[in-house]
């Protein structure tokens, strides 16, 4: 029998090969567990603060800009404006169909984005900084480091 370098899954006796997409996506559901956890004592969800960070960093952004960012559909989108809206977080200082709409935080969005940040930081420190595993401390170092410093070469 010739070996192909395929792993035996041996009745789950043989432990699966090494993946860097499974060891991110197990730590990105953690991460996102921690953040809702967290943002929770704010009313907020990890979806809602990217939406609110969305429309705070893209001034102007119409309902599909956000929806591209966001990874959702507009009608998505549309609900969750609207239930932001309701929550006074934002306004649409358009608001009329047939028109572009120009989606703003109001005081209180802005109030809110600066505390959950705040949070996000207690997170981050907590999975990621020099006192949390010694593993995860290098990881975040390292996704940090890859996303400030200048473009990569090759």
């Amino acid at each position: 029998m010739r070996d192909t370098g395929a792993v035996s899954t041996d009745n789950g006796r043989t432990p699966p090969a090494t993946s860097a997409s499974i060891i991110v996506l197990t730590l990105a559901r953690r991460v996102e567990t921690e953040l809702n956890a967290a943002l929770a004592t704010l009313d907020l969800t990890v979806g809602r603060l990217g939406l609110l960070g969305h429309i705070s960093g893209v001034p102007g952004a119409s309902f599909s800009d956000l929806a591209r960012m966001s990874g959702i559909s507009v009608q998505s989108v549309h609900t969750a404006v609207k239930a932001l809206v309701g929550a006074g977080l934002v306004h649409d200082r358009t608001a009329r169909a047939g028109s572009a709409s120009a989606i703003e935080l109001t005081p209180d969005g802005v109030r809110l984005l600066r505390a959950a940040q705040l949070v996000v930081a207690e997170v981050d420190e907590r999975l990621f900084g020099p006192d949390a595993d010694p593993i995860q401390h290098r990881l975040g170092t390292a996704v940090v480091a890859a996303f400030t410093s200048g473009p990569a070469t090759s």
